[in-house]
């Protein structure tokens, strides 16, 4: 068996996410973004001879979507305060009883017939 010389542990669920899936989920969310503006500019047509007044709310929704969608399509990664410490200290073995026996005394004396050095 292998033993562990103090190294330190990794936990996975501290591992950011990585940066294959942060790119496809920015991308996403910016297909998104733009597919809600591109219905924004139809509903602006359809409806400006007939609902003036929504035509206008989604042509300026369909005009500032654009703007917000490349400001969170390009900021940076997220950093993730809630997740644990990325380091797990390794567990200390447990130490070894002292065998049962005749007990020493501090002054040097002993109990029960054990043998000592005096100095």
């Amino acid at each position: 068996m292998r033993k562990r010389s103090g190294t330190e542990v990794f936990r996975i669920t501290g591992a950011r996410q990585g940066l294959a899936d942060d790119v496809r989920g920015r991308q996403r969310r910016y297909v998104i973004s733009m597919s809600v503006r591109t219905l924004a500019v139809v509903a602006t047509v359809a409806l400006w001879n007939v609902e003036r007044p929504v035509a206008i709310v989604t042509l300026v929704v369909g005009t500032l979507l654009p703007y917000v969608a490349v400001v969170i399509a390009n900021a940076g990664r997220e950093n993730v305060p809630s997740l644990p410490t990325t380091f797990v200290t390794a567990p200390v073995p447990p130490m070894i009883a002292p065998p049962p026996g005749p007990v020493v005394a501090e002054s040097g004396a002993e109990t029960k017939g054990r043998e000592t050095r005096e100095n």
